[in-house]
C-alpha cells in the first residue's frame, strides 16, 4: 500500500517561539518539544548534517522516508561559496535545500577547529543566518580544543562570552540561537562558561539551545569518561529550561548514555562519512564492509542484500546504501531511547550499551562510582539530581544483575528509605514500648504477603514488638514494603530467593535500619499454603497500616505521626485477592495503594487533610527551605490567575507557578495550593522544582482532581 505524503510542518505560534517543554522523563532524560517557526521537534532527535555541496541523502528524503525533523547545515560553507550564498539569500535555506523541516546552521567554529581561522566576523555571521531564514543558528564561538593550555581555553571561554551579547543583538526576533559552551576538559571552566552563556542576554532574549563544544577530539580519541565529565559539569549550571546539543556526536553507541545524562540533540555526519569509507553503524560499534559475508545487523535498506552485493557496486552508489542503513540505524536507536524513557529504563539500555566498548565500559563504571559517591563538585551536584529528579518507583520487573545497586531509580528509593523509614510507633496489641526484637523473613519470593503472610502473623500474635523485615537479592526491606517496587518486582533466576546471608552481612544490613542490637529470628517459611488464626486479624489489620503509614512517610515525606493521624480509625477495601485498593479514615477515602509499583494514589480528601498538617508558609521561589526529613507533602503555588481553571481539574503549566517545595519528586504524589496554602488541586509533577522555576511551557503537573466543585 502507497504512503502519502508527509505534510509540511506547521510553525509554532509566535508566543511558543523557542521555548522547551518537557512531556517525559527519566532522571535527567527527558523527551522534550522544542518549538520553532518550521515545526515543534521532539527530542532527543539527531540534527543530521547536510553538506550542501555533497548531498549523499537528500534533504526531501529524509523528511518523508526517515521522520527526520529538522537537520544542520554549515553557514559558512553557504556564505563562502558565491553561488550558494546568493541563493539562500533570495530563496532562502529551506528552498535552497528542498527541506520542510527545521533548520539548524554552524557558524564555521568547527572549520576554525580543522582550518586555523576563519574568514567572517561573529556580527556578519549570524547576521547571514537570520537574513537566509535559519531556524536555530549558532554563534562563531571559539573552539577550545583538549589540548590546549588552561590559559588558552581560558581565553576561548571568555571570548566566546564576549561575543554573546553581540551576537544575540544581531539575531534578532526570529532568528534562535545557540550559545555554546567551552572549556575543554577543565570542569571549573566548563562551569563557568555555563554560568556566563546561560545568563547572557540582549533585548530580553538569551540563548535557546546550548551545544557543549569542543568535544570532537575526544570521541575521535574516544576519551568518553572525559566527554561525560564535561557533560555532567556543564549541566550542573545550564538554564533547565533549555535543550543541551551534544555538538558533533552522532554515534548510535553514544546515544543512550549520553541521553541518560541529560543530551537533547546530536548532530553527525557520521551516517555519511562512515558509508563513504565502506563503513555501517550499528548500535554496538562500527563495521567494515570488508570485513563481512553476512548482514549480523539488518535495516530496510540492506534488506534483500548481501555484503558483496553491495561492494559490488560502484562507490557512489554503495555509499548511498550505506548512507541510508546508517541514517535508518541511527533513527532506530533514538527511537529505542525514546521508548525507554518512557518506561523508566534508559540507564538499564546505558548499562548494555557500555559493554560493547571497553572506552565506553571505563566511562559507565567511572559513572557508577560517582553515583555510589558522589563528589563535592559540579559533576556530584548533576549526579545528586539526576537521582533526586528519577521516579523511585518502577511498573513492570527489574532484570537482577551485578549493576543493579547503582541504577539511579533504586539508589532514589534506597536513600529514602534510610533517610525516611521509621521502627513502629506502637504495636498492634496497642503496647508502645521499644522493639525487642527482628524477624527476617528469608528464602521467600514474592509477593510475600501470599508466600510469607501467615508466617509473620503468627510470629507477631506471639511476639508482638518484632520489626518484621525480608531478605532479598538487593538488601533488606521492611515487610510493610513487601509490595513496593523494585524489590517484589525483581527478575531472575528462582535460586535468587535462596537465603545466602550469613550473620556479619545480616549485622551489617540491620545496622543501616538501627536494628542491629536486637536479637533476630530467621525465618524461612512454609509453601504459602499455612493460613493465620482467627486472633491473627488485628495483626493483618497493623499490618496494613503500618504500610500506609511507612509509604506516606518515604514516598510523600510525610512526618510518621503525622500518617498515624492522616489513618486514624484506618478501614479498607480489598481486591479479589486480598490486596488493599481503598483505603478510608474516620469514614472518608483517603487514598488508593497502586498494584503495579506499590505506590499510593491520593484522593481530594486524603491530599486536603495532608495539606492541612502544613504549618509554614507556601513554597515561592527564591526562598529556602527547612532541613527537616519530612517536610510534608511536596506543595506546588499556583498564581491566583491559574486557580480557577487548576481547581476545576486542569493541568499545571508552566509559567503560572510562584514556588514549589525542592523535595519534590517527579512521578510522585503532590498538591497544589494557592498564594493562601489553600488546596486548589492535588497530582503528579513532571518536572522538577528548577524546571518549574524557569521554564514556561508545557504541563508542570498532571492533576488528578480539582478541589472545586463544577459549579464554583
Amino acid at each position: 500500500m502507497a504512503m502519502a505524503a508527509r505534510p509540511d510542518p506547521e510553525g509554532c505560534r509566535e508566543q511558543d517561539l523557542g521555548l522547551f517543554e518537557i512531556i517525559q522523563r527519566d532522571g535527567l532524560a527527558r523527551i522534550g518539544r522544542f518549538h520553532t517557526n518550521h515545526g515543534v521537534i521532539t527530542t532527543p532527535m539527531l540534527l543530521p548534517v547536510i553538506n550542501p555541496n555533497l548531498r549523499t541523502i537528500e534533504p526531501r528524503e529524509m523528511w518523508e522516508s526517515y521522520g527526520v525533523d529538522a537537520l544542520i547545515t554549515n553557514s559558512y560553507v553557504i556564505w563562502k561559496h558565491d553561488e550558494l550564498r546568493s541563493e539562500a539569500l533570495s530563496k532562502g535555506i529551506h528552498s535552497l535545500l528542498d527541506f520542510p523541516g527545521a533548520i539548524v546552521t554552524d557558524s564555521g567554529t568547527f572549520q576554525s577547529y580543522v582550518y586555523g581561522d576563519v574568514e567572517v566576523s561573529p556580527e556578519e555571521i549570524v547576521s547571514f543566518q537570520r537574513d537566509m531564514g535559519v531556524d536555530l543558528g549558532t554563534m562563531l564561538d571559539v573552539f577550545g580544543r583538549p589540548d590546549m593550555t588552561r590559559d588558552e581555553l581560558e581565553g576561548a571561554v571568555t571570548e566566546t562570552a564576549n561575543r554573546s551579547v553581540p551576537s544575540l543583538s544581531v539575531a534578532g526576533p526570529d532568528l534562535l540561537l545557540n550559545g555554546p559552551i567551552q572549556g575543554g576538559t577543565h570542569s571549573d571552566l566548563r562551569v563557568q562558561s555555563s554560568l556566563l552563556m546561560g545568563s547572557s542576554e540582549s533585548n530580553g532574549r538569551g540563548f535557546a539551545v546550548h551545544p557543549i563544544g569542543g568535544i570532537v577530539p575526544l570521541m575521535e580519541q574516544q576519551r568518553y569518561k572525559e566527554l561525560f565529565e564535561i557533560l555532567l559539569s556543564s549541566k550542573s549550571s545550564l538554564p533547565p529550561e533549555r535543550p543541551v546539543h551534544f555538538f558533533g556526536c552522532g554515534h548510535p553507541l553514544l546515544f543512550p548514555m549520553a541521553i541518560a545524562l541529560g543530551v537533547d540533540l546530536f548532530d553527525s555526519a557520521a551516517y555519511a562519512i562512515f558509508a563513504r569509507d565502506d563503513r555501517i553503524l550499528t548500535p554496538d560499534g562500527t563495521l567494515k564492509l570488508d570485513d563481512l559475508k553476512e548482514w549480523p545487523f539488518q535495516s530496510s535498506a540492506l534488506f534483500g542484500t548481501t555484503p558483496q552485493m553491495i561492494k559490488d557496486l560502484d562507490a557512489e552508489d554503495r555509499s548511498r546504501v550505506l548512507a541510508r542503513h546508517n541514517l535508518e540505524v541511527t533513527q532506530s536507536e533514538l527511537a529505542r531511547c525514546r521508548e525507554a524513557i518512557r518506561n523508566g529504563t534508559i540507564w538499564q539500555l546505558a548499562e548494555h550499551r557500555s559493554h560493547a566498548s571497553p572506552h565506553l565500559r571505563e566511562a559507565f563504571v567511572w559513572l557508577q562510582e560517582q553515583l555510589d559517591e558522589p563528589d563535592d563538585g559540579p559533576v556530584g551536584e548533576s549526579v545528586l539530581s539526576m537521582i533526586a529528579s528519577s521516579n523511585p518507583l518502577r511498573e513492570g520487573g527489574e532484570s537482577l544483575g551485578e549493576e543493579i545497586e547503582y541504577r539511579p531509580h533504586i539508589l532514589h528509593i534506597q536513600a529514602l528509605l534510610a533517610m525516611r523509614w521509621r521502627v513502629p510507633g506502637s504495636w498492634w496489641d496497642s503496647s508502645t514500648d521499644p522493639p525487642d526484637g527482628v524477624l527476617l523473613i528469608e528464602g521467600a519470593p514474592p509477593p510475600w504477603r501470599n508466600s510469607a503472610l501467615a508466617s509473620v502473623v503468627m510470629h507477631l500474635i506471639e511476639n508482638p514488638r518484632t520489626v518484621v523485615m525480608i531478605a532479598t537479592p538487593i538488601g533488606i526491606l521492611p515487610f510493610s514494603l513487601e509490595d513496593l517496587s523494585p524489590w517484589c518486582h525483581l527478575i531472575g533466576p528462582d535460586g535468587i530467593w535462596d537465603p545466602v546471608l550469613d550473620d556479619q552481612e545480616v549485622t551489617e544490613l540491620l545496622e543501616e535500619f538501627g536494628l542491629a542490637d536486637l536479637p533476630v529470628t530467621r525465618l524461612v517459611p512454609r509453601d504459602g499454603t499455612e493460613t493465620y488464626p482467627e486472633n491473627g486479624r488485628d495483626v493483618r489489620g497493623w499490618l496494613d497500616r503500618c504500610s500506609v503509614v511507612d509509604k506516606l512517610s518515604i514516598l510523600c515525606s510525610i512526618h510518621p505521626l503525622d500518617a498515624c493521624k492522616l489513618t486514624d480509625e484506618m478501614t479498607s477495601r480489598r481486591s479479589r485477592t486480598d490486596r488493599v485498593i481503598n483505603v478510608s479514615s474516620q469514614g472518608e477515602h483517603i487514598l488508593s495503594p497502586r498494584l503495579t509499583d506499590g505506590g499510593i494514589s491520593l484522593t481530594i480528601q486524603g491530599a486536603n487533610a495532608a495539606n492541612e498538617m502544613h504549618n509554614s508558609k507556601p513554597p515561592e521561589f527564591g526562598t529556602g527551605e527547612g532541613d527537616s526529613e519530612f517536610p510534608g507533602l511536596p506543595r506546588v503555588c499556583i498564581i491566583d490567575d491559574a486557580v480557577p481553571f487548576v481547581g476545576k481539574g486542569r493541568n499545571v503549566m508552566h509559567g503560572y507557578i510562584s514556588g514549589a517545595d525542592s523535595h519534590l519528586i517527579p512521578g510522585q504524589p503532590c498538591i497544589v495550593v494557592d498564594s493562601k496554602g489553600d488546596l486548589v488541586a492535588h497530582g503528579t509533577p513532571i518536572t522538577t522544582h528548577l524546571e518549574m522555576a524557569h521554564m514556561r511551557k508545557g504541563v508542570a503537573v498532571k492533576v488528578r482532581a480539582g478541589a472545586m466543585k463544577p459549579d464554583e
